[in-house]
């Protein structure tokens, strides 16, 4: 099919969103109702002070992250992931990571394409140096057993949702030494 372009919403603190009401503590989210990504100012000072990854490519890649669930949702990835957790609850949060650890995939192989040569000069982004130490900063500083030990500290892992900080990294890093959406299969087996 034909990709379908996204629009980014941008608020602090609260707005209502066509997927229910959205308060800074939800952080960045899309809504495939409306298919738009959703963005709280607010995370992304968090994201610097609170979590240590500061920079523009960080919020680059949470950005990044966002529109590779709406590539989920354009594939129909994402349906048949909410129709499998229904039919195996016990999967739910498996389910749930696998579909992260993709959209963090997705979000590299974006980062692939900003870092090809040429790029800048037709009004693209262009990677300085340092620019993917600051996404993979970001991937680290935001894994579920990083933000769990922060809250709690403990790391519960069956209560995982988006993946550990490795895991993150390591699928951003497929997604960015690739190239290509075909490395993105967190589902298969074997590799989560």
């Amino acid at each position: 099919g034909r990709y379908e372009h996204t629009r980014a919403v941008i608020f602090r603190d609260s707005l209502d969103s066509a997927c229910g009401f959205a308060q800074a503590a939800t952080g960045p989210f899309y809504c495939p109702v409306d298919q738009r990504v959703y963005l709280d100012m607010a995370f992304f000072n968090e994201l610097s002070s609170r979590f240590k990854a500061p920079g523009d490519f960080a919020q680059a890649y949470v950005l990044a992250h966002e529109v590779g669930h709406h590539v989920q949702h354009l594939l129909g990835i994402d349906d048949r992931v909410r129709t499998a957790q229904r039919g195996q609850p016990g999967s739910a949060n498996i389910l749930s990571v696998a579909m992260e650890l993709q959209a963090d995939c997705f979000a590299g192989v974006w980062g692939h394409k900003a870092a090809q040569s040429g790029r800048a000069a037709a009004g693209q982004v262009e990677l300085d140096p340092g620019d993917v130490e600051q996404g993979l900063n970001a991937a680290a500083a935001i894994g579920d057993d990083r933000l769990q030990r922060m809250s709690s500290g403990r790391v519960a892992p069956e209560r995982f949702t988006h993946g550990s900080s490795a895991q993150r990294v390591e699928w951003f890093r497929k997604g960015l030494a690739s190239g290509h959406p075909d490395a993105c299969d967190t589902f298969a087996r074997g590799t989560r």
